[in-house]
């Protein structure tokens, strides 16, 4: 059984068990959260939602908050002498899932 979800404005494909990297959520490590943006369930048959699937939800526990690695973004305007450089590090929350339901 899997399902598709729809968190930070991607869709992922997860499983019972499965950990998953997404945009970082509200919550504390070793909090449950619940997911009810529920794109598509694969048990037997397949359930497509229009855009979502009514009554399902996917459980996980918030395993880590973190910071991804820095990038970094320069910019240069040619013959200007204007340079500049600046970093960026994404948030992320990291997920464990739990269940798979459909009510």
């Amino acid at each position: 059984m899997y399902a598709v979800i729809e968190t930070g404005g991607k869709q992922l494909q997860v499983e019972v068990g499965s950990k998953i990297y997404v945009e970082k959520l509200a919550g504390n490590v070793g909090d449950v959260i619940t997911l009810d943006k529920v794109c598509l369930i694969k048990d037997n048959a397949i359930k497509v939602g229009k855009p979502y699937v009514k009554n399902a939800s996917v459980t996980c526990k918030i395993e880590k908050q973190g910071l991804n690695k820095k990038i970094r973004v320069f910019t240069y305007k040619n013959k200007t002498n204007e340079r500049k450089t600046i970093g960026h590090r994404q948030p992320y929350t990291l997920l464990t899932v739990e269940s798979i339901e459909v009510k």
